[in-house]
């Protein structure tokens, strides 16, 4: 029998270790944060041999998507502010992927286009979702029934 003491027995290294990985798991907002994280994570491989992080890749996809837009409607769509945006536009365009054209009746007014060389990164927009949907080893029904989900809460969030 081992002697009784009033001292907490430790729990081994891989004990401590499981738990010490555990301990925010009943916190949804460790899950959210923790999963994007590693989501974001997953793009760099395939971004970063073209020199583009996340953010910027969010920016040139939304501009394929809706062509030259205000740099308002870039904001909206990729949830960046306005204090990250400014500085990723500028260093995309001093790369050649896009250009800033201020209106010549409103100079707060700017339309941000891409460039022949940012239409040229379209494959690279694309090879990095295929690479996502590898990675992530779901079935397109779970995919779309997870971005649903996701946009529900994003638009209950958004409208409270």
């Amino acid at each position: 029998m081992l002697p009784s003491s009033p001292h907490r027995v430790r729990p081994r290294p891989q004990e401590r270790a499981m738990t010490e990985t555990r301990v925010l798991d009943d916190l949804l907002c460790f899950d959210l944060y923790s999963l994007s994280r590693t989501v974001t994570a997953l793009y760099r491989p395939v971004l970063e041999p073209h020199g583009l992080t996340y953010p910027q890749y969010l920016v040139l996809v939304t501009l394929t998507r809706l062509g030259p837009s205000p740099i308002g409607a870039i904001a909206r769509a990729t949830r960046l502010d306005h204090g990250t945006l400014t500085p990723l536009l500028r260093r995309l365009a001093d790369r050649g992927l896009m250009t800033l054209d201020r209106s010549p009746t409103d100079a707060r007014s700017v339309t941000v286009a891409l460039t022949p060389a940012g239409e040229a990164l379209k494959p690279v927009f694309r090879e990095a979702q295929c690479h996502l949907g590898e990675s992530l080893g779901l079935t397109e029904a779970q995919v779309r029934r997870l971005q649903s989900t996701l946009h529900q809460l994003a638009d209950h969030l958004d409208n409270d």
